[in-house]
């Protein structure tokens, strides 16, 4: 692995969202295979032997007039890889009781430490909707409840659910590349009580839950919000996010809808984060 070179694409990006979001799915498939949101737009990696210079003429949100994105790379050694991930994954610290970092970063003194490897999976904490979601996490009971963490990502969420007390939690992505990191993720926080699931919604039969955390896009939540309404117990908890305070109306008519009752919104940046009881 020692010889293992990579390229670093640095983008700039105006503005972020929902650029960034399409961006990383479309480098993905072109083969970059790790990406760290960054304040100015996402910085992706590829390694040397699977890029070439025709490597984003498919990626077609650059040609895209919707977007400003702008980009430099270069070589990096598989030596500097640790250093190129701690210069551009800062370990961050929620309501000073919750940390995420990876396994380089020094240890910090919270109650809860997760470790992740983000690779290219979203869910570092970084991004508003995940740390609005732990934020949610850790002031809510979790003791002893079945949780969903619907669209995992790195795992993240399932894995702080864990921690504060849930006895038995799926985690679901339909992303190959996310549910092979939430497993990595779980087990590197000694989780025992996560079963990671590749699929969507439809893997959701028969199931029920105390507790559904899903942070993925309004569109797709107003598509699955009906089962996921299905799989939550009576009093149950769904904690939403990953779409922006002008969408509110149209994610709480459908709640609303279903019989679920709006009781907590947490916002950063015009993005938000909504608690519903039903």
């Amino acid at each position: 692995m020692s010889n293992i070179i990579y390229i670093g694409y640095y983008f700039k990006v105006e503005p972020l969202q929902p650029a960034v979001e399409i961006l990383i799915a479309e480098l993905g498939y072109a083969g970059f295979e790790s990406f760290v949101e960054t304040e100015e737009g996402v910085t992706a990696y590829i390694q040397k032997e699977e890029w070439n210079d025709k490597i984003l003429e498919d990626i077609d949100i650059l040609k895209s007039d919707e977007f400003n994105i702008s980009y430099t790379f270069e070589e990096i050694e598989q030596t500097n890889w640790n250093e190129e991930w701690e210069k551009n994954f800062n370990p961050i610290i929620v309501d000073d009781v919750c940390s995420v970092r990876a396994p380089f970063h020094p240890k910090p003194d919270t109650k809860y430490d997760i470790i992740i490897e983000p690779k290219m999976s979203f869910g570092t904490g970084h991004h508003e909707t995940t740390h609005m979601m732990i934020q949610h996490i850790l002031k809510n009971d979790f003791n002893n409840k079945s949780v969903l963490d619907m669209g995992c990502g790195t795992g993240v969420l399932a894995i702080l659910a864990e921690m504060k007390g849930a006895n038995s939690l799926d985690a679901i992505d339909y992303d190959n590349w996310c549910y092979l990191n939430s497993l990595e993720n779980v087990e590197r926080n000694n989780c025992k009580n996560i079963t990671v699931i590749e699929g969507d919604a439809s893997a959701l039969k028969n199931k029920l839950y105390d507790i559904i955390i899903a942070n993925i896009n309004r569109n797709i939540l107003l598509n699955d919000m009906a089962t996921y309404v299905k799989c939550l117990n009576t009093n149950g908890v769904l904690f939403l996010s990953g779409f922006y305070n002008d969408d509110i109306p149209i994610i709480e008519e459908e709640c609303n809808k279903l019989g679920l009752k709006h009781v907590e919104t947490l916002e950063k940046n015009h993005w938000v984060a909504l608690k519903f009881r039903k």
